[in-house]
């Protein structure tokens, strides 16, 4: 079984701390819904109990709690092929308009003389890489390999 972050007094004072950790909690909700071995439970123990014992100060723990998190998620990435909703939008998004829009902008203003076009690619790269993100998220859903909780409740 999975063990939770503690509750500490501090969170009632402190809203980004109460944030994290209860990003941190839900996470460990959706993984716990998940059929998991027992190396991988007791790797993401560990990784809580790192946090449960953290001494610091609140901006620390806070760091603390973030990083245990992405830990967790790239440990659950690796093994298990399991990821966060719309993961590999954000993936591909970005990728898109690095591998795709960049290039295409240097065409357009090649072609048409004037450097300033350059930008005009950077929608076109990221719409391509929103569109392969969500068929990519689409196909985890359809395997079983999607978590029931968004990245994006974590910021």
């Amino acid at each position: 079984m999975l063990q939770s972050p503690k509750s500490r007094p501090s969170f009632e004072e402190n809203p980004k701390l109460a944030k994290a950790a209860h990003n941190l909690s839900t996470l460990l909700t959706a993984i716990g819904e998940k059929e998991i071995p027992e190396s991988i439970e007791s790797q993401i123990n560990e990784i809580i109990a790192g946090v449960n014992d953290f001494k610091g100060a609140d901006p620390q723990l806070i760091k603390q709690i973030k990083a245990s998190q992405a830990s967790i998620l790239k440990l659950i990435e690796k093994e298990l092929g399991l990821v966060p909703k719309n993961h590999f939008q954000t993936q591909w998004m970005v990728l898109g308009m690095s591998v795709f829009g960049l290039p295409m902008g240097v065409v357009f203003g090649t072609t048409l003389g004037n450097m300033a076009f350059i930008g005009i690619g950077l929608p076109i790269g990221m719409a391509i890489g929103i569109a392969v993100g969500n068929s990519k998220d689409k196909e985890a859903a359809e395997k079983g390999k999607q978590l029931d909780w968004s990245a994006r409740s974590a910021d």
